[in-house]
């Protein structure tokens, strides 16, 4: 009987399979057609007018590289650049030391543990553009009472609120993860280590911050993306005054396709490059995330 059983659950399982295989791709060709006309498309045209002059597209004019050539000639594009990167290396240090600090402490023995997390979360559920309007007044109400300037007629003011922002809007949403990999640490290491004598920083050092370090790469992955990709945040607190001082890359490829009227094939460029350079620090960070859990 219990052969007879198993032999035909084995049947049942290979049909499960072949019905699987057979049905696949009309499962995947609803999200792959979607990937393709919102993405892939868009992606391949958009290059494609990355080499021409045009101001309509019924009137295109090739290009060939200048319109790279003047995208890098562009001093507020090459300033927005290093405001960016600033930017995100700031927000990366800040966002991930309280993001982890924060879900170290809720992962200890304290009270109310589930709903100071919720507390905390809360800012990622409220659109970007909305926290930025609610933060400009606040801001311009605190450095107009301390100061006597507001928020746009200074640079560093402008830059200092988006760093709040920002790291307002993600701390609790990087939290939730590094939650999630403290909760994996191994509890008998850290008994163990205990045990031996072990003090706090070192127990942190040494086991618990190895264990988690694939949430350490997440972590940093988001938050490294979301600084540079930042636009409606930049656009409602500052708009990248004074005089585009605050003005990020987003926000400057916006602006460049809606003040150049004679030629948006620059804007295009700036887009392109854009995109190249959000790829290539976004696999640097990974690459070097992951060796060193590798290592570990």
């Amino acid at each position: 009987m219990k052969i007879l059983i198993k032999n035909v659950n084995k049947g049942l399982n290979n049909t499960m399979k072949s019905n699987l295989r057979k049905y696949f791709p009309l499962f995947l060709a609803p999200t792959l057609i979607a990937f393709i006309i919102g993405f892939v498309w868009p992606f391949l045209w958009g290059l494609y007018l990355s080499f021409f002059k045009f101001k309509t597209l019924k009137f295109i004019e090739f290009n060939g590289l200048r319109n790279y050539v003047l995208a890098f000639r562009d001093q507020s594009f090459t300033y927005s650049f290093f405001f960016t990167a600033l930017f995100a290396i700031v927000v990366v240090i800040v966002i991930n030391l309280a993001a982890f600090l924060l879900a170290y402490i809720l992962t200890g023995k304290i009270r109310g543990s589930t709903i100071f997390r919720t507390i905390f979360f809360m800012p990622n559920l409220i659109g970007g553009i909305v926290l930025a309007y609610v933060w400009k007044e606040i801001l311009n109400d605190v450095i107009q009472k301390l100061y006597g300037s507001a928020l746009m007629l200074n640079p560093n003011y402008g830059f200092w609120g988006l760093v709040i922002l920002l790291s307002w809007q993600q701390i609790g949403y990087m939290m939730i993860i590094y939650i999630a990999g403290l909760q994996n640490v191994s509890t008998d290491l850290v008994e163990a280590a205990k045990m031996d004598g072990a003090s706090s920083w070192q127990i942190l050092r040494k086991i618990t911050i190895p264990q988690i370090m694939p949430s350490i790469t997440i972590c940093l992955f988001l938050s490294l993306t979301n600084a540079f990709k930042l636009f409606d945040q930049n656009l409602a607190l500052t708009a990248g005054a004074p005089n585009k001082k605050t003005e990020m890359l987003a926000l400057n490829i916006y602006n460049a396709f809606y003040s150049n009227a004679t030629n948006l094939g620059i804007g295009q460029a700036k887009a392109v490059i854009f995109f190249l350079l959000v790829v290539l620090i976004s696999l640097t960070q990974l690459s070097l995330t992951r060796k060193k859990e590798a290592q570990l």
